[in-house]
């Protein structure tokens, strides 16, 4: 099927994903964490009638009003075969319109390249897996094991609405042994010693709510007073301050090694007692690299004060903590007592808005075998390394069941790492049609080799 896919036959599928990545750019599935927001259903039925005709199990649920997640399943030829789930979201985060040069919702083809939210997080490989399974599917070949594509709502604001619920209510509907979703395949290193990622591990989510107390009083007299917004500033210092002690696992050795920053700065990198400096000297992306051996603390709401001349008694904090591998709910609570001190914490509640410790899978099993065999046909004598994505997915949910999950795609060569994280919840998200070719024939090649 894939392995003889000709020129024109994948010309008509990239023109089909970069149609339906438009499409679902322009339903604006935006998630701002609000139960209200998100209306994935949108998209949910855009992909529904994408597959329907091809005679597959079609199902929606949607276990919150507008939160719909549609799950289609191809049944194999034999009930032993293991399954694959192609995964991938539908909603977006929100955008601050100003920053962008072109409509973030517009879903423009701008010269090679397809503008828009979610273009790269991750509606590029929702759409090439839509594409790729209707194309398997209409072509009639009929595989071992059930194929399942899982086109999910509310991965960006924790999963509550989307896999979470959905992997708990309805397991039968999404039963599989292995998951591949985002996020990989950005290579790296000179191009005569290219490197390619895949994710097989992710950080733990440890998002906290601070509800930080004082006493209302007069604005007009401040002498003395317990304002609890002067009190939570000082908790979102120490919050940015803080700065807990790298661990250097193998992970991030392998992410050193394939970098080649040469021979200095690596040894630095890889030293315990060097590696903080060294970070700053990595330039451009150095916090993401930082991001991938530390725990780390990002206080990014705040809300409090009800009026200009009163004093308020209540400020609420929302901090991003992403924890490392082996990390628990007990070493986040130590984490805060560390960063803020014994008397500050006295002075604050602390409230749990998402706990999921990190996850991995291993790479000893026939998907990486077919996964990375498929990533060489593109980026042939390209070494492919397992790692860990710093930002959450719902393949922890999948490894919570025992699945085998991860993150994979293809980027063209010519996209340069870092300007490529930066449209990752930033500004002028894009992606190359190229990209989108080299996913689409990803997905494809692996089918056709998976059960082998």
């Amino acid at each position: 099927m894939a392995g003889t896919l000709d020129d024109r036959t994948l010309d008509r599928l990239t023109e089909e994903t970069v149609e339906l990545l438009q499409a679902m750019i322009r339903n604006e599935c935006v998630n701002d964490g609000t139960i209200g927001s998100g209306h994935e259903d949108r998209s949910a039925r855009l992909l529904r009638d994408e597959l329907e005709g091809t005679g597959v199990d079609l199902q929606l649920f949607e276990p919150t009003p507008g939160r719909t997640s549609v799950v289609a399943r191809y049944p194999g030829t034999d009930p032993d075969a293991p399954a694959l789930c192609l995964m991938g979201h539908t909603d977006v985060v929100p955008v601050s319109p100003n920053g962008w040069t072109h409509d973030p919702f517009g879903g423009e083809r701008i010269g090679d390249e397809i503008w828009g939210r979610g273009a790269v997080d991750m509606l590029n490989l929702t759409s090439s897996m839509a594409v790729a399974f209707r194309h398997i599917v209409s072509s009639g070949t009929r595989l071992p094991g059930d194929l399942v594509y899982f086109g999910v709502a509310d991965e960006e604001a924790g999963g509550v609405h989307g896999a979470e619920v959905l992997l708990d209510t309805e397991w039968d509907a999404l039963r599989c042994d292995y998951v591949l979703t985002e996020f990989g395949g950005l290579s790296l290193g000179p191009s005569n010693d290219r490197t390619l990622l895949v994710t097989t591990a992710e950080k733990g989510l440890g998002w906290r709510r601070i509800k930080v107390k004082g006493h209302p009083a007069h604005g007009s007299a401040p002498l003395g007073a317990d304002n609890a917004l002067v009190t939570a500033a000082e908790v979102v210092r120490r919050l940015a301050d803080y700065a807990p002690k790298a661990r250097l696992d193998e992970f991030w050795a392998q992410r050193i090694l394939a970098l080649d920053l040469g021979e200095d700065l690596t040894a630095r990198l890889l030293d315990p007692g060097a590696v903080e400096e060294a970070i700053l000297d990595m330039g451009p992306g150095r916090a993401r690299h930082h991001a991938c051996c530390h725990t780390t603390f990002s206080p990014n709401v705040i809300e409090g004060g009800v009026k200009t001349n009163v004093i308020p008694d209540e400020v609420t904090i929302e901090v991003d903590i992403r924890t490392l591998p082996g990390e628990s709910d007990a070493d986040v609570d130590e984490h805060l007592r560390t960063a803020l001190g014994d008397a500050l914490m006295r002075k604050v509640e602390v409230e749990i808005i998402h706990s999921d410790p990190a996850s991995s899978s291993p790479i000893d099993t026939p998907l990486w075998d077919a996964l990375t065999a498929s990533m060489g046909v593109a980026y042939p004598d390209t070494r492919i390394i397992p790692s860990i994505v710093t930002g959450g997915t719902d393949s922890r949910f999948f490894r919570k069941k025992g699945a085998v999950a991860y993150g994979a795609g293809l980027l063209s060569p010519e996209i340069d790492t870092n300007e490529f994280f930066k449209r990752f919840h930033g500004h002028d998200e894009r992606i190359d049609v190229a990209s989108l070719r080299l996913t689409t024939k990803l997905w494809l090649d692996v089918v056709d080799r998976l059960w082998d």
